[in-house]
């Protein structure tokens, strides 16, 4: 195995140990909501450490359920994850494209008369 498969695979367990042991160990039972994110759980520390607080802005849209909100979160991680692939990709076949223009431009000058030529009809 080598060394980048042995890294990958520890980054996966642990990964997974991140993702499971929250669960089996029983974190938050002790909540109504254990697994809230850090915007609900911040909005209820303000409210009880600062009950006259008036936020400063209110939101352009606000979702009709919970599960409308997670799935709009959902297609925003998506889409942002789809540019940053995208670019990537782009950047790499780049890459790739002007090393392999490279290695035939420096094959040609080396050894023009030692290849044979195809001619298409």
């Amino acid at each position: 195995m080598s060394r980048n498969a042995k890294i990958n695979a520890l980054l996966l367990v642990i990964v997974a140990a991140l993702a499971v042991l929250p669960l089996a160990l029983g974190l938050g039972d002790d909540k109504e909501e254990p697994f809230t994110g850090a915007d609900g759980q911040a909005e209820t520390a303000i409210a009880e450490d600062h009950p006259d607080y008036e936020p400063w802005f209110s939101p352009l849209y606000e979702p009709p359920s919970g599960e409308i909100e997670s799935a709009l979160f959902s297609l925003q991680a998506a889409l942002g994850a789809g540019v940053l692939a995208y670019y990537f990709g782009l950047r790499k076949g780049r890459r790739q494209g002007a090393e392999r223009a490279l290695a035939e431009a420096a094959g040609a000058d080396g050894a023009e008369g030692s290849r044979p030529r195809t001619e298409q009809v």
